[in-house]
């Protein structure tokens, strides 16, 4: 763990990024340009220009995990700096594509709470051994949920009442009022239309 040198806060993991994502980036670009016909004859520019665009742009991108949060930094000329707050990362997948598998290279999607649009909020290509990364990020969500409402895990589906520490602490009453609430909810959610 090694402090941020942007702010107070600890880093937990820092995602490192594969540098065959420039050729990828650059592929991209260049199928782009022979696909809409129209950048034919921009290719050359194209594979000058975005050569050195691809290294400075992957020079400028950072991703760190913090106790609370996501951070990711990206960009050339305008840099754009994201903190997604743990406990709102709905899903953190994986991407692979044809031309990514071929370069071994996977992409790591984070979808938010309340996001408008349609797909991933932050989309970072070319994270090195994104899985382990993915999974360490939600490790330290659910540590970060469990910190936060420590009973509030307890009644769901699969966990047992017992003498399971995770129990909200209230007594029984509480538990009920919970039990309830639970019940309220799975009544609502049979009600709804499915997709």
């Amino acid at each position: 763990m090694t402090p941020d040198p942007l702010s107070s806060e600890v880093i937990l993991e820092e995602a490192e990024f594969n540098p065959k994502v420039k050729s990828y980036w650059l592929l991209s670009g260049t199928l782009l340009c022979v696909l809409s016909i129209v950048g034919i004859p921009l290719l050359p520019i194209w594979l000058i220009v975005g050569h050195w665009a691809t290294g400075r742009y992957l020079d400028q991108m950072r991703c760190v995990l913090t106790k609370r949060s996501l951070k990711v930094w990206r960009g050339i000329l305008v840099r754009k700096e994201m903190t997604v707050p743990l406990d709102k990362i709905t899903d953190l997948g994986l991407v692979e594509g044809p031309v990514m598998r071929w370069m071994d290279l996977q992409a790591v999607s984070i979808e938010t709470a309340g996001q408008s649009t349609g797909g991933a909020a932050i989309k970072l290509v070319g994270v090195r051994d994104a899985r382990a990364f993915r999974d360490t990020v939600m490790a330290q969500r659910e540590r970060l949920l469990d910190e936060a409402a420590p009973g509030a895990r307890a009644l769901e589906p699969g966990r047992t009442g017992g003498s399971d520490p995770a129990l909200p602490s209230g007594g029984p009453e509480t538990r009920e009022l919970l039990t309830e609430i639970r019940d309220i909810l799975r009544r609502i959610e049979g009600r709804l239309p499915t997709e």
